[in-house]
């Protein structure tokens, strides 16, 4: 059985394909009760790690709980060893993001519409979704993580680009000759997306992709907590962590119950020791008010899609190749996103009707081979290199791979898939290479990394041979200095890119065939 996974910032969702349809998994929660996701959540039950709806028990009886880890993956130090805190345990989010994928696994294999036609003794197969704007190592950590749990991950597809799948599979009629681009704007529970997509068949083109990767919908829940409690004469410091984080969750459930009808909030409020509840009732204008920063903050990020489809003369309908704005991830629901998106773009908006699995069912959707659907990515984050010149005295930026780079074809069967290999040549000037490699969302005029700045790896690689020879014995190269060469070797560099988006470096001294290999995460 093909499955579409989702791991969301406050809900997994699993869909699989089923002769053409690509139905959304139902879990079974703690009390039986049918439910269309998995909760991504981990508790501390007792010195027991505990995930979904059995961290929501535990959370339910007072023990320690953390929700919305998957933002710990976007920060730009991130690695296998960060620890995250759960209650008073420190853990590596590597050990707590593959827990709760064994969790979801165990729960299908167990608990959900599909548990008995899922075969015990064999790993599903399974397209994963990351966010458009992941790093290397959100993309490294989230697979590596799926894999270790027991999926057999067919492929790493981007979210929004997932989302136009089940956008062509639901309306195709939509998409014509004159008529064929989408702009897939995804918001979840933390991150922000927007992608522009040719739309050509079955066959689906990213053609470039803008996002926030710390947006969403637990943004929204916090500016609901606050107008709650500015109308209820609180404070946040007068809360503990208990009852914020309750809080926080009452307000998640009230902001999901807001309707186009919906005149006010009401919230139950917990008391600094969490044992008792206040009702407060706030407009909904208010909550609209302070969360339109937040909606508005997501339009800017997508313009320059949207400044891409103007005429080159400037006039025009900037929308007029556009088959449809599609609104998808589970904080869209909220009816302030579609109504601000159709007053500034008008009626070419979409919502998804089915906004917080879309992106689900689109993975099912490219893990089915049958489907025929293929999608032709590119990077949405630079990746580059400072190194040494002037004899160590200073640092020059080279930016390797543009962020417009096609990362190749990601299909159903996209382990087969060729990656993109880009290779460089150049004589080496000193004894020692250190190469120090970033992500970067943008360059300026003189080339040098602007904005959004994430260290990647740090690699040091003697070019003198005679300190190769002292590598093998275990000298330490970081110790000593960096000193200009009269002839030094010739040095290739070889960056191999999957369709993933996972880059894989070879440096080799071609003079003396000494090389080293990385796969170049933090």
């Amino acid at each position: 059985m093909d499955l579409g996974l989702d791991f969301g910032t406050t809900h997994t969702v699993v869909a699989h394909g089923d002769r053409g349809n690509y139905p959304v998994v139902t879990f079974l929660d703690e009390e039986g009760d049918a439910r269309d996701h998995f909760p991504s959540v981990v508790a501390d039950d007792g010195g027991r790690l505990v995930y979904g709806f059995a961290a929501l028990a535990a959370a339910g009886r007072g023990m320690p709980s953390t929700r919305s880890f998957k933002r710990l993956l976007a920060e730009p130090r991130v690695t296998p060893h960060t620890l995250m805190r759960v209650g008073e345990r420190e853990v590596p989010l590597l050990d707590v993001l593959t827990g709760l994928f064994s969790a979801v696994l165990d729960a299908l294999r167990t608990a959900s519409s599909i548990d008995e036609r899922l075969d015990p003794s064999e790993a599903p197969r399974t397209m994963l979704g990351v966010p458009a704007q992941a790093g290397s190592a959100q993309r490294f950590l989230t697979l590596e993580a799926c894999r270790r749990a027991g999926f057999d991950v067919a492929g790493l597809v981007n979210e929004p680009s997932a989302a136009s799948f089940e956008f062509a599979h639901r309306q195709a009629r939509s998409i014509t000759s004159r008529r064929d681009l989408v702009i897939v704007y995804d918001l979840g529970g933390g991150t922000f997306d927007a992608s522009l997509l040719r739309l050509s068949g079955t066959h689906h083109e990213v053609l470039d992709s803008f996002g926030v990767n710390r947006l969403g919908g637990d943004d929204f829940d916090e500016a609901l907590a606050t107008t709650v409690l500015l109308a209820s004469g609180r404070a946040r410091a007068g809360l503990g962590e208990a009852a914020w984080a309750a809080l926080l969750e009452e307000c998640r459930e009230a902001k999901e119950r807001v309707g186009p009808q919906s005149r006010r909030i009401a919230v139950e409020v917990p008391d600094a020791d969490g044992q008792d509840t206040t009702t407060v009732t706030v407009p909904v204008d208010d909550y609209y008010a302070a969360v339109t920063p937040l909606v508005t903050a997501t339009t800017e990020a997508m313009e320059p899609l949207v400044q891409s489809l103007k005429a080159s003369d400037g006039h025009g309908d900037e929308l007029q190749g556009v088959a449809g704005i599609y609104i998808v991830g589970g904080a869209s629901g909220l009816p302030l996103v579609p109504r601000q998106l159709r007053t500034r773009f008008g009626r070419r908006v979409h919502r998804s009707p089915m906004p917080s699995a879309s992106t689900a069912v689109g993975l099912a959707i490219a893990a089915d081979p049958d489907a025929g659907f293929s999608l032709r990515d590119r990077l949405s984050r630079g990746f580059g290199v400072f190194r040494e010149r002037d004899g160590g005295a200073a640092v020059s930026f080279d930016p390797v791979l543009d962020r417009s780079l096609h990362t190749g074809e990601a299909l159903a069967d996209s382990q087969h898939a060729e990656p993109v290999v880009v290779t460089r040549r150049y004589r080496a000037a000193h004894n020692i290479g250190w190469f120090r490699f970033v992500e970067y969302s943008s360059v300026d005029d003189q080339g040098e990394p602007r904005g959004d700045l994430a260290p990647v790896a740090q690699i040091v690689f003697p070019f003198d041979p005679a300190l190769q020879e002292a590598v093998d014995e275990g000298s330490e190269l970081r110790e000593l200095p960096i000193v200009r060469l009269e002839s030094g070797p010739l040095l290739e560099e070889r960056y191999t890119v999957d369709p993933a988006g996972i880059i894989e470096l070879s440096l080799t001294d071609l003079t003396t065939g000494y090389r080293q290999e990385h796969v170049l995460r933090a």
